[in-house]
């Protein structure tokens, strides 16, 4: 509940401040006085636009400041899902500054307007005249029907697994299109995988083909070559290693004669015997390599499969290829356990869908069972109201698939007048039924549903004398349950404050500015009086204001 208002350089408000009593406030004054600038004042604290032309002052800045009790409503967790600081006296003010710029805070953080409309929504109903949308609203309505029907703790449940149900929808379309996509691609991935399965990928292989390849387009040459080499290394006639045999016997024949020569005679047999080996090892490879047609057209056909694949993957080696080899199964592992999981989704959903059903039943039939009281009691309201032939029905019909609220379609419907079609409250009812119809409905589920702090701005424009007190008597009613603040032209509904506030303008410095006053009791007959015969008023207006004050203390329920 808001437990004060103040408001500096706004309009024609130089600097007020309002005290909000916790049950009933009645706001009364003179016409034109700003009753209705306070409420745009209250606006701007509720992320309404802003504008400068609205500054009192036009070098000084605006600053809107309200004070809320929130500690019944539930908000810890908005608070920590926007990094704010929860505390149950909450302070939220509004600045404009003279450059147009607006500036907002919640507990001195600064914060985006987006997040003040979805705070203050839930600590703030206010209620112009012509402005009940609430009313026509189908989750107001079924709110109401479900207050009633005290379903909260099945609504609860139900809201928890809808939403666990829909997740899973959302899961199962996502992974559906997806598989839809994969069926058409996986028999392209799988014939892809089976070809590079098929080929049997070796590491290594391109590079121990090539090489092959080059040994045998040149076998003859190789053969013709080296068999030369080992020749004239080793078996000619007049071969590389006799010449040396016999340079190394000349040297032998030296050694005696200097230091160094039995060192070196014997390093120059070690390099007669490894030109020797190197002859024998060049002739057995010159043997061993065979020009082979047959397999050179193997070899080749073989490369060009293993190049063939590489260029339609676009890679550069084997090893890649393996690569996407791995790849490709992951992938087409990846499609079987997409099936999987969709039909495991399917099952869950399935079985979800069914819980779903049957608790969306018993809150249907728990709706069922307080309509026609519901009905009845708007009616007797009604007619409290100076609305005798005006009924309000609720339409509940069984949907065919699961809601957010249920599994029924509600809707209030309206007739006015004898003998008028049932339609859309919104579509029928005038501005001042709206009113009052806002007003009996939010009155009857007071006690069941956490209503934020209730403004009703001139709801009672258009009626008097006994429709005013009823209305009074329902306002008054309301205020035990809730914090409710109304503004009013009618003595019977300002009869019934807990906390009177009179609004009247003053001229200051050749200035008008508004101000606003707590009214002692003797006070408020006097305005009461005015408000019932004009002012002066007369002593018969004054004893009349005596009594409605006195009524009002003894009267605190609608008849």
């Amino acid at each position: 509940m808001i437990r004060t208002l103040s408001i500096q350089n706004y309009a024609i408000i130089e600097q007020i401040e309002i005290h909000f009593s916790n049950k009933l406030t009645i706001i009364t004054g003179e016409t034109g006085a700003g009753k209705s600038i306070m409420l745009g004042a209250l606006g701007l604290i509720m992320g309404q636009r802003a504008e400068t032309k609205v500054l009192y002052n036009q070098d000084v800045k605006c600053i809107v400041e309200g004070v809320f009790d929130i500690g019944h409503y539930d908000l810890k967790d908005f608070f920590e899902e926007h990094d704010l600081d929860y505390e149950v006296e909450t302070v939220i003010r509004r600045e404009i500054l003279p450059s147009g710029r607006t500036r907002a805070f919640v507990n001195d953080t600064p914060v985006r307007l987006g997040i003040l409309k979805d705070l203050t929504t839930a600590l703030i109903d206010l209620h112009r005249q012509f402005d009940t949308q609430d009313i026509s609203d189908p989750n107001f309505q079924i709110m109401v029907i479900d207050a009633l029907a005290e379903n909260k703790g099945l609504q609860k449940d139900y809201q928890t697994k809808y939403r666990q149900y829909t997740s899973n929808k959302r899961k199962l379309a996502k992974l559906t299109a997806e598989s839809k996509k994969a069926k058409q691609e996986v028999d392209f991935y799988q014939f892809q995988y089976e070809e590079l399965l098929e080929a049997a990928l070796e590491s290594g292989e391109v590079a121990r083909l090539e090489q092959e390849q080059k040994t045998l387009n040149n076998a003859e040459d190789i053969k013709r070559i080296l068999g030369s080499a080992a020749y004239y290394v080793n078996d000619d006639e007049n071969c590389i290693t006799g010449q040396l045999n016999e340079l190394l016997t000349q040297i032998s024949g030296l050694t005696e004669f200097h230091a160094q020569l039995p060192k070196l005679a014997e390093k120059f047999e070690g390099t007669i015997l490894e030109l020797e080996e190197l002859a024998n090892e060049l002739q057995a490879v010159g043997e061993e390599t065979e020009y082979d047609q047959e397999r050179l057209e193997e070899v080749g056909a073989r490369l060009n499969q293993l190049y063939t694949l590489q260029t339609k993957h676009s890679v550069n080696s084997e090893e890649e290829l393996l690569e996407v080899q791995e790849n490709l199964a992951q992938r087409i592992k990846g499609y079987s356990d997409m099936d999987e999981e969709i039909e495991t989704l399917e099952k869950a959903i399935d079985l979800q869908e069914s819980a779903l059903w049957k608790i969306g039943k018993q809150i249907s039939k728990r709706r069922s069972k307080v309509l026609t009281n519901f009905e009845k009691n708007i009616q007797r309201l009604l007619v409290q109201l100076s609305m005798k032939h005006a009924v309000l029905k609720v339409d509940l019909q069984e949907s065919k698939e699961l809601l957010p609220t249920g599994t029924d379609h509600l809707k209030f419907l309206f007739c006015p007048n004898k003998g008028s079609r049932f339609e859309d409250i919104k579509g029928v009812a005038s501005g001042g039924e709206l009113s009052r119809l806002a007003l009996t409905i939010k009155s009857l589920v007071a006690s069941a549903i956490p209503l934020p702090t209730l403004i009703f701005d001139e709801i009672d424009s258009g009626v008097s004398g006994e429709v005013a007190l009823q209305m009074g008597v329902i306002l008054k009613a309301l205020s035990t349950e809730h914090q409710v603040v109304s503004i009013t032209h009618s003595p019977q509904i300002a009869a019934k404050a807990d906390s009177h506030y009179f609004v009247h303008k003053k001229v200051l410095d050749n200035r008008t500015i508004t101000n606003i006053r707590p009214l002692l009791e003797e006070e408020r007959i006097l305005e009461i009086a005015k408000m019932l015969s004009g002012d002066p008023p007369s002593e018969f207006a004054k004893q009349n204001a005596r009594e409605l004050l006195a009524t009002a203390k003894i009267t605190t329920t609608p008849s």
